[in-house]
């Protein structure tokens, strides 16, 4: 159905709104049986959940094209507030509120894939996606294996930890690319070990000869992942990184069908100073071993490093994520999944007993071992 305006009763109502279009790919209908299509992780096309009726993805294996930083237009951060939007159904009419990071999700009165565009005129496109290759049923699965492997976990979760509901979520994700000179200086420190004294006196010191050096240091990094969104639990994200970003193919919004998805929030000028932040850190680690190496020694210290970054081009990348969450004794325990890997991140519940139990047969295997070596000793 077209989209219409709409009246002034309407609009007064949803002054923060906006109306916004869905596309035309993601509501793709079964030749068969007429019913809304979705993404299939298990065999990368489009799959009817109704008759099973299957659709290739026209995308010829194109990968998402690494961009140059500084020609991008769009640098900002990207703050909506309290901004909503509003997508009428296609399928039966029904209007459904969003807010304005949301770029897919579902029609929650009849399961038409809603994805709208994923980007306005302040904000950039995606260039690239990495499909969901684990499914709903294999997420499940993994967070089982999950939960049978935390040793310290209550038994009563793992035995009834239920049916837990997964949400598929495509989130933003910017990677860059950049090849690195450096300058250094730092000091090098060779430990030598001296014998003195003599008699009953006789001992060993140890002393650090340090010398200065200098040099240059080369590096290319590929692919440095900074997560777009803040929005969600940053350390969860993080214990199921990393992605394989270089196993990517070109955006198209059929990827997205029957999965939600958001824009970033987090803009290119800001990501980049993250992700310059950890090139750093890893240019002081490698440059420090290229220094241990070169001079055959034990030590570093006062180490000073000049970069200057050439070649610095990024992608824009939406990155599959399953998350979910259970409950335990009135509180809640949230996990994801890496839907491109399958590993599992989350915090369970600890069993005091369990801990208790661990820590009096660590005491007395120590207790045990003491009595063996002290009879063995006697003999």
């Amino acid at each position: 159905m077209d989209f219409e305006p709409m009246g002034d009763k309407d609009a007064a109502g949803k002054a923060e709104e906006t109306v916004v279009k869905t596309l035309e790919e993601t509501d793709k209908k079964c030749d068969a049986c007429g019913g809304t299509m979705d993404f299939d992780p298990k065999t990368g096309m489009l799959v009817c959940p109704y008759c099973g009726s299957m659709e290739e993805i026209e995308n010829e294996n194109e990968r998402a094209e690494e961009l140059s930083f500084y020609e991008a237009e769009e640098r900002g951060n990207c703050d909506w507030g309290t901004e909503k939007k509003t997508v009428i159904c296609k399928n039966c009419g029904a209007e459904t509120v969003y807010d304005s990071l949301e770029t897919a999700g579902e029609c929650p009165y009849c399961g038409s894939n809603q994805v709208m565009e994923a980007a306005e005129e302040d904000t950039l496109a995606p260039g690239g996606v990495c499909p969901f290759r684990v499914d709903r049923p294999g997420a499940d699965q993994l967070f089982r294996n999950w939960l049978k492997r935390r040793w310290f976990c209550p038994g009563a979760v793992k035995k009834n930890a239920g049916r837990v509901e997964f949400k598929g979520v495509y989130l933003p994700y910017w990677t860059f690319d950049t090849t690195t000179d450096s300058l250094y200086s730092a000091r090098y420190g060779i430990v030598r070990t001296v014998v003195v004294g003599s008699g009953k006196n006789r001992r060993t010191r140890t002393y650090v000869d340090w010398y200065r050096t200098h040099g240059s240091y080369n590096e290319f990094f590929n692919d440095r992942l900074v997560k777009g969104s803040t929005r969600h639990n940053l350390s969860l994200l993080t214990q199921i990184e990393p992605f394989n970003t270089e196993n990517n193919l070109a955006y198209r919004p059929e990827y997205l069908s029957g999965f939600a998805a958001e824009r970033y929030s987090v803009g290119l000028d800001d990501a980049w100073g993250t992700a310059k932040r950890s090139i750093e850190v890893s240019l002081n680690q490698n440059v420090e071993r290229e220094i241990l190496r070169r001079h055959h020694a034990d030590r570093v210290d006062s180490l000073k490093i000049k970069t200057v970054y050439h070649n610095i081009t990024y992608k824009y990348l939406m990155l599959p994520v399953w998350m979910s969450h259970f409950s335990y004794n009135g509180k809640t325990y949230p996990f994801m999944i890496n839907g491109q890997t399958g590993k599992v991140g989350g915090k369970a519940p600890l069993s005091p007993l369990r801990i208790f139990l661990a820590v009096l047969g660590g005491v007395g295997f120590v207790f045990l071992l003491y009595l063996l070596f002290y009879f063995l000793g006697g003999l």
